[in-house]
């Protein structure tokens, strides 16, 4: 696992953003991540595009989640979150932008086809991830198995406080989820992970320094062969080994890349 500390959140989304142009740069398969860390990320490679220095024509990209019950159109679903924060700004194929089917009769008929069709596709290359305060990444709520596949989760009643605010109210947010399991994140090519702010120096530290446990479930990086954490000096201030982090980046070998 490589710990990249920055000092604010506007350079975790550069530095985030370094790292996806190189991969739009060779047509990858892109895992994206909604809520608020990674809009800022998303904005800069807006601009880049904008600015003509990047394009994602030649790629597609799968979405880690979407909420049971709502319909793509609502405005509050992934599938239109996505497309209104990032996808429909550049000039990635919206047919090419795929999200879990909250819609499905069988949320569990349509988590397996959905895993299906990320392995027909090729994989993921690289994997978009935020951290919720308690540990979890897509939903994978603490508890979550090591090795799960896409399936539905009931949301923690705290994941529900957090999103209550992009709701009219606590009682309108969904409480099931098709999310990308565990097992399903764990086949990505590579694994990135973006933290701001001092709210998430605790679930960073039991990530990254913490053991392995399904009781933190953004854990499971420590098993990945390529995971790239990106945080700021906030949501870095319970790193024990913060200084090895800075001295392992400013020593890394010209030809080792992102």
């Amino acid at each position: 696992m490589e710990i990249l500390i920055r000092t604010n959140a506007a350079s975790v989304a550069t530095a985030a953003a370094d790292i996806i142009s190189d991969y739009a740069g060779r047509g990858a398969t892109l895992g994206l991540a909604t809520g608020s860390t990674p809009v800022a990320m998303y904005k800069e490679l807006i601009t880049r595009y904008q600015r003509g220095e990047l394009s994602f024509s030649q790629c597609q990209a799968f979405l880690l989640d979407e909420y049971i019950g709502l319909p793509r159109g609502h405005e509050q679903s992934y599938f239109a979150t996505i497309r209104r924060e990032f996808t429909h700004h550049v000039d990635i194929d919206d047919a090419r932008v795929y999200s879990p089917d909250g819609t499905a009769e069988n949320p569990d008929e349509a988590g397996a086809a959905y895993d299906e069709a990320i392995a027909a596709a090729g994989g993921i290359d690289i994997q978009v991830l935020g951290v919720g305060t308690d540990g979890h990444i897509g939903f994978n709520e603490p508890g979550s198995s090591l090795s799960s596949g896409t399936r539905m989760k009931t949301l923690h009643a705290s994941t529900i406080s957090d999103n209550a605010r992009f709701f009219d109210s606590t009682s309108a947010v969904p409480v099931h989820v098709l999310t990308q399991g565990l097992g399903t994140i764990s086949r990505a090519g590579h694994l990135m992970l973006l933290a701001t702010g001092s709210n998430k120096a605790e679930a960073v530290a039991a990530l990254a320094e913490g053991p392995l446990s399904a009781i933190c479930p953004a854990s499971i990086l420590q098993l990945h062969p390529h995971a790239t954490v990106i945080v700021d000096e906030a949501a870095a201030e319970q790193l024990r080994h913060a200084d090895y982090y800075r001295f392992t980046e400013a020593n890394k070998p010209s030809w080792q890349g992102h």
